[in-house]
């Protein structure tokens, strides 16, 4: 999810809470005063028969897709054996409209004693795709059946409530290009008609191949809004949330985190020590960054326009 300012907690709500009974089969629906969220989305934490939920929820016509998408990822994420991520466990449509994501509760507290953990963690969830093609049939050289071999993700998943495209593309450069960038700057024509930074883009997407110069890029699952407010630790283990997964090149998973700070030493010393950077690497940061910037103009208006202004004249120097 996006950084933004927190919203009032909601009220109770009966047809909310008569759904989750229904739909959960638990008589038991107490809410625990523990509760989250922003503008966005709103949380609430509940205790049924079988545990402790948190619900998130959200009244936007395509809160589901959103929602949907969050699913499909925890699920991707928590499937490599690697990161911790709440169980999801349903999407369900909410009685007063838009939709509600189902997930387990864990009780987590800011990111601290654990972050050299979180940096490693993430790095070989990084390297655990591009693994499996080197660990192909040796034989027939045929790579491993469960090996993703293009960028994308098999559903649509949002940074923030954007959808983001993520058909499937052989190529990187060109996924990144059309399905991240340019998307984006269609959303800008659109709702803003900026001509400058139409014409700036024009300009930059011809140079973008020099970029990713002498680079062989391989899909690796992404969290896709790695910035410090979706990441907390238990007292064993870092957790990650609010996803925009997908495949695509592991160092685009950095841009934001170090967009907002927060994120100690420590992590990038223990992820690096896993991936170490490869030449061009603070010129793709800046690229990568660019998304980020552009997604927030986008969801929060013009307080975001003279940084991605500011990115693009850099990267056109």
């Amino acid at each position: 999810m996006l950084s933004h300012s927190p919203c009032p907690m909601q009220t109770p709500n009966l047809k909310m809470e008569t759904l989750l009974k229904s739909a959960l089969e638990t008589s038991t629906l107490t809410r625990t005063g523990q509760s989250g969220g922003g503008c966005i989305n709103q949380g609430e934490a509940y205790i049924t028969d079988n545990g402790t939920i948190f619900v998130k929820s959200n009244s936007k016509p395509q809160a589901r897709i959103m929602f949907e998408g969050e699913m499909e990822g925890l699920k991707a994420l928590g499937a490599t054996g690697i990161v911790t991520v709440p169980r999801p466990i349903n999407v369900f449509d909410h009685p007063d409209g838009g939709a509600c994501l189902v997930m387990e509760f864990i009780e987590m507290k800011g990111l601290r004693s654990l972050s050299s953990r979180l940096g490693e963690d993430l790095a070989k969830m990084h390297m655990q795709n591009v693994l499996l093609e080197s660990r192909g049939n040796r034989i027939t050289d045929k790579p491993a059946a469960d090996y993703v071999a293009q960028f994308g993700f098999n559903s649509t998943t949002c940074c923030g409530y954007i959808p983001q495209e993520n058909e499937w593309n052989d190529d990187w450069v060109a996924f990144f290009s059309q399905q991240r960038l340019d998307y984006q700057f269609r959303l800008l024509e659109k709702e803003k008609g900026d001509r400058e930074a139409l014409e700036m883009w024009s300009r930059l997407q011809i140079i973008l191949p020099k970029f990713f110069k002498d680079q062989k890029i391989r899909p690796s699952l992404l969290h896709g809004d790695l910035w410090s407010g979706n990441v907390a630790q238990t007292k064993r283990h870092p957790v990650l949330f609010d996803p925009a997964a997908f495949y695509g090149h592991h160092e685009y998973e950095l841009a934001i985190a170090g967009m907002f700070g927060n994120f100690s030493r420590s992590f990038y010393d223990a992820y690096f020590k896993v991936i170490p950077k490869s030449s061009g690497f603070e010129g793709r940061q800046r690229l990568y960054t660019l998304f980020h910037y552009l997604n927030h103009w986008n969801h929060f208006g013009d307080g975001y326009k003279n940084a991605a202004m500011a990115v693009m004249k850099s990267l056109l120097k």
